[in-house]
């Protein structure tokens, strides 16, 4: 299932997320280049609790 929102992620043009247990409570980012960072996330969501954006901090590049 991770791998098919991943792709769909890109197909779109946009960037992955993803919470691994290794990362210390932070979120993994991946772009379609394949540059991938750990990041503090902020869901954004409209006046009917749907999630409209996402607002991530870059904590360090994962090399």
């Amino acid at each position: 299932m991770h791998e098919l929102g991943r792709q769909r992620a890109f197909e779109l043009g946009n960037p992955f997320y993803a919470e691994f247990k290794e990362d210390g409570g932070y979120w993994r980012k991946e772009l379609p280049t394949g540059e991938k960072f750990l990041v503090t996330i902020e869901v954004v969501y409209d006046e009917n609790d749907m999630p409209i954006r996402i607002n991530d901090t870059i904590i360090k590049q994962i090399v």
